[in-house]
């Protein structure tokens, strides 16, 4: 018996694999899949892309940003099903190793605690400018309402988002009804862009880098699932609904009201108690990010110091920091936060998949220890062709003015990390330092 097993914390394995035998129902997690994507967070995309661009150049945004994020998802997803690791210990055999695991844990925990503060923010603005009273002083309450739900665990996350995702449906479809009482289909469709223009290339960087941290840590949630029919169900049932439904709606919503600001645009469409409903959906989406960031600090104190620590304590202290930043107004920066992601995290994931599907140094100790539940004894320190080809995909998406900056930097860091690894490896499995498994 392991030592979730033993603490009765079956929604936890911060530091071991997923069991068959606690494999759930993929319908269960394409719900919190689609509720990570049916957020205030995405109406503020759709919101943004609406402002400045037409209907149909905001549709081939959102088509190219999901693209990225659906083969990142299925094929990480996949990945972690097979082996039953969340993504800050997955890596640890894929290409990563030890210093490079502890690099990812932090770039996921900053993102996502960053994330926190963003969407914390916003449920804390609505809650203000529905009930009255100072923003800093809602940022606080909610904040710690969502902390105290990731505190529980992977289950009453669960139930959170089966509670949220179909009133959080209701409210948008309301919405996209009440406008169009004003306006028909044709004329939204049809109507200029009301403010700043955005290009599609950055249109579609902001659509990826808005969930790429979220399809990167993918095998967080489908190390759960049982089959890889199950990851590619809920990965194209969960991104396609929310990226389509939830940010269309908020293009179409900004062309109606002229606005980006997605609570002027509730407010104006479903009253009082929409607003409530779209506002507090927040937590479902929030809950994830304080979740998954947890995990990586556990992964990072389990790698660099042999300790285990208590998510939950983690999870605590990473609540607290994102009320922090959402009282500092981190949400004044979102546009810019999105293009870092959008650039810096995609050749992680492309990083990981060369590895695990074509290099596959590690596959052997993997499949050797999969059926026993166990990870492998051992795991390489670091790895510096990583370390270059993660730097070569993020320079590249970052500098080069030409294409979509988020798959410049997806295939030119995978294919950076393939041909070295050739070039320097061949057909030997070299590692760089070998590392006992922290037990």
């Amino acid at each position: 018996m392991n030592e979730a097993q033993a603490s009765g914390k079956l929604d936890d394995y911060s530091l071991e694999r997923v069991p068959q035998t606690d494999r759930r129902s993929w319908i269960g997690i394409a719900t919190m899949r689609f509720g990570q994507l049916s957020a205030l967070s995405q109406f503020l995309l759709g919101a943004t892309l609406g402002y400045g661009m037409s209907f149909w150049q905001a549709f081939w945004a959102l088509t190219l940003g999901s693209a990225i994020l659906e083969v990142l998802s299925i094929f990480l997803g996949i990945a972690g099903m097979r082996e039953g690791l969340s993504t800050t210990l997955l890596v640890r055999w894929c290409g990563f190793g030890r210093i490079g695991s502890v690099i990812l844990s932090l770039v996921v925990a900053i993102s996502l605690v960053g994330w926190f503060g963003v969407q914390n923010q916003v449920f804390a603005d609505g809650l203000s400018q529905l009930l009255g009273g100072p923003v800093w002083a809602w940022s606080i309450a909610t904040g710690i309402l969502v902390t105290l739900i990731v505190i529980f665990g992977f289950l009453s996350m669960g139930y959170t988002a089966y509670i949220a995702v179909p009133l959080f449906v209701l409210v948008a479809l309301f919405s996209i009804g009440k406008a169009f009482s004003h306006y028909s289909l044709g004329q939204l469709i049809s109507m200029p862009a009301p403010g700043p223009h955005i290009s599609l290339a950055d249109g579609a960087s902001m659509v990826a880098g808005g969930f790429i941290v979220g399809a990167i840590i993918t095998p967080d949630m489908s190390r759960y699932n049982r089959s890889a029919a199950d990851v590619v169900k809920q990965t194209v049932v969960g991104i396609s609904l929310g990226e389509y439904v939830i940010g269309l709606i908020g293009v179409l919503l900004a062309h109606a009201v002229k606005s980006s600001d997605v609570i002027t645009i509730v407010m104006s469409t479903s009253g009082l108690i929409g607003t409530i409903i779209l506002v507090t959906a927040t937590v479902k989406i929030n809950d994830w990010n304080l979740y998954s960031s947890s995990l990586g600090i556990v992964n990072l104190a389990d790698s660099v110091f042999g300790k285990r620590i208590s998510r939950a304590g983690v999870a605590l202290v990473f609540g607290l920091l994102g009320t922090v930043l959402s009282v500092l107004g981190i949400l004044a920066h979102f546009q810019g936060f999105l293009s870092l992601l959008g650039v810096a995290v995609p050749p992680v994931g492309s990083i990981l998949l060369v590895e695990y599907f074509l290099v596959r140094r590690y596959r052997a100790e993997l499949d050797a220890t999969r059926p026993l539940d166990k990870l492998p004894d051992t795991y390489e320190a670091w790895n510096p062709l990583t370390l270059i080809a993660w730097a070569a995909g993020f320079a590249v998406g970052q500098w080069l003015h030409w294409g979509i900056p988020s798959l410049n930097s997806l295939i030119v860091g995978g294919g950076m990390y393939w041909l070295l690894s050739a070039l320097v490896h061949g057909k030997r499995a070299v590692t760089y330092g070998s590392v006992p498994t922290r037990r």
